[in-house]
C-alpha cells in the first residue's frame, strides 16, 4: 500500500507553499485537487496524473464518499498519493472524514499543513487578528454548513474580546450581518472582507455590520473578519504601508472612524 498525503496548498501564492508541500507535488504519483487550488500551484505538479475533484458554484463533481473511496483505491495502486486542498487541510477542509476512511483501511497518511485563509487574509489586509488591544481570542468559524448540520450558534461564538474569522461567508451578507447582530454584536462593529487573498486579483472591502447588509458580494473564495482590528484606522495604515492591493469601497460610508 502507498501513502496518502493531505497537503495544504495555502491561499494560492506558490511562494506561500511549505517546502515539504512543494517537494511532494514533484514526487507524487497522482494528485487529487480541490477547485480552490490556484493554476500556479497546479503547474508545479510533477506528474501527468492529476484529477480535479473540486466543487464549483455549489455543484460537486464527486460526493465526499466517492473521494474517500478514490483515496483508498489509489493508495493500493501508487506509492505517493497527494490530496491537495486549498488553505490548510485541517481547517474546514473535510480532512477528518478522509483520515477516518484511510485509518479504517489501514492506509498510512500524513497531514502537510498549509497557510489557512484567515491568516493569509489578515496578512493581505495588513492587520493582526490577535492585536492585544482589541482581542483576547480569535474564533475560526464557517457560515456554510452541510445539509444535515445544525445552524451556527453565533451567540456562543461572539464576544466583545474576540476576533471572528468567518470562512465561506456566502453571498448573502445581509443575512449573515443580521445573524451576528441578533447574536449580540453591535451594528457598528468593524469588519473587512478579503476575496482571493494574496492573489493578483485580490479585493478588500472595509465596512461595518450596518454597511455590510447593503454590500454586494465579492468573488469566492472570500473570508470575513469581524472585530476591532478591522477599523478604518488600521485600513489607512495598511494602505500606507502597501499591504492593500485593491480596495473596494462600500455602498454606504461606515459611521465609525
Amino acid at each position: 500500500m502507498g501513502k496518502v498525503y493531505l497537503v495544504g496548498a495555502g491561499p494560492g501564492d506558490p511562494e506561500l507553499l511549505t517546502l515539504r508541500a512543494a517537494r511532494l507535488l514533484q514526487q507524487a504519483d497522482i494528485v487529487l485537487h480541490d477547485a480552490l487550488v490556484s493554476a500556479e500551484i497546479l503547474a508545479m505538479i510533477g506528474t501527468s496524473r492529476v484529477i480535479d475533484i473540486g466543487k464549483r458554484c455549489g455543484t460537486k463533481l464527486l460526493a465526499q464518499e466517492e473521494i474517500n473511496s478514490m483515496l483508498v483505491s489509489y493508495a493500493s495502486e501508487y506509492d505517493i498519493v497527494v490530496r491537495l486542498k486549498g488553505g490548510d487541510p485541517s481547517i474546514f477542509g473535510r480532512a477528518g472524514e478522509e483520515i477516518e476512511t484511510l485509518a479504517e483501511a489501514n492506509i498510512s497518511y500524513e497531514i502537510v499543513p498549509g497557510v489557512t485563509s484567515a491568516i493569509a487574509a489578515a496578512a493581505s489586509a495588513g492587520i493582526s487578528l490577535t492585536d492585544r488591544r482589541f482581542a483576547a481570542s480569535v474564533v475560526f468559524a464557517t457560515a456554510h454548513r452541510g445539509q444535515d448540520a445544525e445552524a451556527v450558534a453565533w451567540d456562543r461564538l461572539v464576544t466583545s474580546r474576540s476576533t471572528l474569522a468567518i470562512y465561506m461567508p456566502g453571498s448573502n451578507y445581509k443575512l449573515l450581518a443580521e445573524q451576528l447582530c441578533d447574536a449580540g454584536l453591535d451594528a457598528q462593529v468593524p469588519c473587512v472582507i478579503i476575496s482571493h487573498a494574496g492573489r493578483a486579483d485580490q479585493q478588500i472591502q472595509w465596512s461595518d455590520l450596518t454597511s455590510l447588509k447593503l454590500s454586494g458580494a465579492l468573488p469566492a473564495p472570500s473570508l470575513l473578519i469581524v472585530g476591532e482590528c478591522a477599523r478604518t484606522l488600521h485600513r489607512s495604515e495598511a494602505v500606507r504601508h502597501g499591504f492593500v492591493v485593491d480596495d473596494v469601497s462600500t455602498e454606504i460610508e461606515p459611521q465609525w472612524v
